[in-house]
């Protein structure tokens, strides 16, 4: 994610601010991909704290329009977990407008998106159609810890959910090419197996003893889907990881020497997963020193590199139909 420049005085601004170090209210417009001090604001500004500009005053901004159902207020905590679970969302759909997902120029259908609180039973969330559910109380710090732990899973947060899920959305869009599925079952296997019994047998017997050397995580080796969905994710992690070190002016021996290098403008994907691995052993180097757990706590086979490959290339060139 870039760092922004203040339109109203010095300082920089960042992805999720409301108003500027002296207090002037601001807005985000992902259009520009820079932030304005004037209205129309997103109508849910002071509902969740959107800080998006929209179309037309009273209306949602571009993300919040997505959204079909809202939480149910009654619920306790629901409106908080949505305001973190809408910022996760708003993250991810800007990265991935910076290859022309979702924006103006996508010809194809943006995803729609279930927000629910969770009452007595767990949300389930997943992809359908276009339409993706997410559990807003997945927000929660402690309830996300403890299902992290209970999965045994290194990594779970919401802009994790929000990646996985939309990348499922983004195979149903990709699907719909010919040439995509071929591709896609040379690389992935065939996603037409039966689904449920594959979760069946992985929650039971476990991933493969040799997941290590083909996927990125024992989640991905249960199916196709969840194997493309995984590696997807990883592909977003590892380029906004990427562009944030950058934007926010560290350097690296690994970085081109070029300044005007953008992660999400690099056509070599073998060279900018390279940058990025090296960027994170350094940053997970760093958390170590404080005692904190590694922003990214996986090894990158030579197989799992193969497909992160081979989803970057789609992804650069799918939304418009290259």
């Amino acid at each position: 994610m870039r760092v922004f420049s203040n339109p109203v005085g010095a300082g920089s601004l960042w992805f999720d601010n409301l108003v500027t170090a002296d207090g002037v209210p601001v807005a985000y417009d992902p259009q520009a991909r820079a932030f304005i001090p004037m209205p129309p604001f997103c109508a849910n500004r002071e509902v969740i704290g959107c800080n998006w500009v929209a179309p037309k005053e009273g209306e949602f901004c571009r993300a919040c329009a997505m959204t079909a159902l809202a939480p149910d207020p009654e619920i306790p905590n629901a409106i908080a977990n949505w305001a973190k679970t809408e910022a996760a969302k708003r993250w991810v759909i800007d990265n991935l407008g910076r290859w022309h997902w979702f924006r103006p120029e996508d010809p194809g259908a943006p995803p729609t998106f279930h927000m629910l609180a969770e009452g007595a039973t767990p949300v389930p969330m997943g992809h359908v159609g276009g339409v993706v559910t997410i559990s807003v109380a997945e927000a929660d710090p402690v309830l996300s810890t403890t299902r992290r732990e209970a999965l045994e899973e290194p990594y779970r947060t919401m802009i994790g959910h929000m990646r996985h899920e939309i990348a499922h959305m983004l195979w149903w869009r990709l699907s719909l090419r010919e040439d995509f599925l071929d591709a896609f079952r040379k690389e992935f296997g065939d996603e037409r197996a039966d689904y449920p019994a594959a979760l069946k047998r992985h929650y039971t017997q476990g991933p493969p003893a040799d997941w290590r050397e083909r996927f990125l995580s024992t989640y991905a080796s249960s199916h196709p889907h969840e194997d493309w969905a995984e590696t997807t994710s990883h592909l977003l992690h590892l380029t906004d990881i990427t562009d944030s070190f950058v934007s926010s002016g560290m350097d690296s021996p690994e970085l081109p020497r070029d300044h005007k290098w953008d992660a999400y403008a690099e056509p070599d994907a073998e060279r900018l997963i390279h940058i990025a691995a090296a960027l994170v052993a350094g940053v997970n180097h760093v958390n170590r020193s404080m005692g904190l757990s590694d922003i990214y706590p996986f090894v990158l086979s030579d197989v799992a590199m193969h497909k992160l490959a081979f989803v970057h290339e789609w992804l650069r060139r799918g939304a418009q139909g290259l």
